[in-house]
Order: structure tokens, then sequence, then C-alpha cells
């Protein structure tokens, strides 16, 4: 059965299902090893001294566990099948990579934000010497404990997962087949496409909002969505070559 099912997967989206497997993997042997492998390729923002360019492409790739893997390739494996079949392997897999990379924008440039509010500078810097938080490039802040854990986190900690593209598939999906209906695992109820995007963009939104489900990169999904569906309306304009 699993034979049949990968085979008859579009080749764009058996390719990323492979990558994303195989880098799940590798994490796993490397952290036998001693090697933190979400902190060496997952994205950092680009002050914190843990940050490095391919981490721009790499990050999309690392999973944080084996339910955020399989959450994201079973979208990537329902969604993206579909969307290639009707686009094909060019357009599709330039979908995929804007909504990545879109997503990483939106959520880089709403920690920018927090950053900002906390030390006044767009581009502190935060380091460990010992026990010790050492922050640079700082203007100004609150000086408490609190304060330099919260401004070496949001520097540091790193965002993993290909769930901004995943929510950027749902969106285009959406768009096109907005009646189209899927099966919720939790609950077991049939919910059409569009209410689907809907839902989960609000709850994306209201949790990015209320900053709910700490760890969770809430607007990454949100900036996966907008490219979305900016690009979906932007390729609409000529719909002679749309498909």
């Amino acid at each position: 059965m699993f034979r049949q099912i990968f085979g008859n997967m579009p080749d764009v989206v058996k390719n990323l299902l492979i990558l994303n497997i195989l880098f799940f993997l590798i994490k796993y042997v490397l952290e036998g090893q001693g090697i933190n492998a979400s902190q060496l390729l997952g994205m950092h923002y680009p002050s914190s001294p843990y940050f490095e360019p391919f981490q721009i492409v790499t990050h999309f790739f690392m999973h944080g566990d084996l339910f955020h893997l399989l959450f994201n390739m079973i979208g990537l494996v329902v969604l993206g099948s579909h969307l290639e079949r009707v686009w094909g392997k060019k357009r599709f897999f330039i979908f995929y990579l804007m909504t990545a990379l879109g997503a990483m924008l939106l959520h880089l440039g709403f920690t920018a934000y927090e950053l900002y509010e906390l030390t006044g500078s767009w581009w502190p810097s935060a380091y460990l010497d010992g026990d010790a938080i050492v922050l640079e490039n700082v203007v100004d802040g609150a000086g408490t404990d609190a304060w330099y854990i919260e401004v070496y986190r949001q520097v540091n900690i790193p965002t993993v997962g290909a769930s901004g593209a995943i929510y950027g598939l749902l969106m285009a999906f959406a768009l096109l087949f907005p009646n189209t209906e899927f099966m919720l695992l939790f609950p077991p109820i049939p919910i059409k496409a569009k209410w689907l995007a809907l839902i989960l963009g609000g709850v994306a939104l209201y949790s990015g909002y209320t900053r709910a489900g700490g760890g969770i990169a809430h607007f990454a999904h949100l900036g996966g969505m907008l490219f979305g569906y900016i690009m979906i309306r932007f390729w609409q304009r000529n719909k002679n070559t749309f498909y």
C-alpha cells in the first residue's frame, strides 16, 4: 500500500517528503553525537551569534518532533499532490519555496518588532558567558532577569518547520477549490477547504496576538498564508497561463 501511495505522488511533493524525513533522521543522528541539529540548522534572528545564511533554507526542512513532522507531511501530501498536478512541477515548487520564505520574513519581522519594544534596538545580540546572559547593541530595557531571558530567547531560539509553506498550500487550495471537503481527524467531521483555511488562519492570528502556545511561530503560519494569497491573486491576473 505504501509503495502504491508513494509511487503515485508527483515528483516535487515526493522529493520534499524525502528531504524532510532525511533531515529528521539526520537530526537524531547528530544529536546522538552531542550536536544540537536544531540549533545548527534552525533559523535564528540575524543578529544571533548562532545565525548562518544556510539556515534560511535548512530551517523549513527541520522539525521539532515526530508529531510536528507528521502534521506537516500529511498537509504536504494531501494538499501539495493535488496542487502540483494542477500547476506542474515548476510552478508548484516556486509557490512552495516562496511561501516558506514569506513565512520566515513575517516571523522575523514580528521578532524584530518585539526586540525593538524590549531593547530599543532592531539588532540586539545575546550570548551566554558562563551562566550570565550578555547583551550587545541594546539601547534600553527593563534590566530584570526576566527581561534578559526574554531578549536572549527572542534572539537565539531557532525557528524550525515547514508549517508556513503548508499553510500557504492550504490558502491556495481554499482559493482554488473552496468547496472541496476534508475529513478532520479530531473531531472526525467533514469541513470545506475555505472554512478550514479561515479557522486555522483565525487561530494563528489570535494565538500570535495573544502569544498563546509558546514555542509556536504563529506569525510564520500567517506569513505562509499571506504570501500564498498574494501569489495566487497575482497569477490569476493572467488566467490564460494560470494553469
